[in-house]
């Protein structure tokens, strides 16, 4: 069947579809030629060739037409499943935008944070000559941590404010 429906699609639907109904048009006729045939004398002795043709048209044309049912069903639903397909692929899209500026956002905070602690420590650092003098003999003392605490816990109420 596969072979065969791969034939016929290289045919035009609107042409394929009148083969397949004029073949079983025929296939009906030769049947009921051949059951008016019995009556005719004469011609009677090709009662049976012709509803022998009349039965494999009439068959072939309706297996003919389920598979086309069939295929035309499919390519409906390949066709509305590609358009479900493209509509996620426009929120996909879209998602991915919004996520990308959100993570921006986010990195800019986070270095404009970075930024103030140190802005902060370094202000405090030229305020106190001690802490120049630690830093001169390169232990880390106490008040440097501390300052560093405070700025962290200034962030943190600023955080809670938004």
């Amino acid at each position: 069947m596969g072979q065969l429906q791969w034939a016929f699609s290289l045919i035009p639907d609107s042409i394929l579809i009148w083969i397949y109904y004029t073949m079983l048009t025929a296939g009906l006729f030769g049947l009921a030629a051949g059951w008016i045939m019995k009556w005719i004398p004469g011609i009677s002795v090709y009662k049976g060739p012709l509803q022998a043709a009349g039965v494999v048209l009439t068959a072939g044309s309706l297996y003919l037409l389920g598979g086309y049912s069939t295929e035309m069903k499919w390519r409906n639903q390949v066709a509305e499943m590609q358009s479900k397909v493209d509509a996620a692929e426009v929120a996909a899209s879209s998602a991915t935008k919004s996520i990308e500026t959100k993570v921006e956002v986010k990195t800019k905070v986070i270095r404009e944070k970075g930024n103030d602690i140190i802005k902060y420590i370094d202000r405090e650092v030229v305020k106190k000559e001690e802490i120049i003098k630690y830093i001169e003999q390169c232990p880390v003392p106490k008040e440097i941590i501390d300052l560093h605490n405070q700025a962290a816990t200034l962030n943190k109420a600023a955080e809670s404010k938004k």
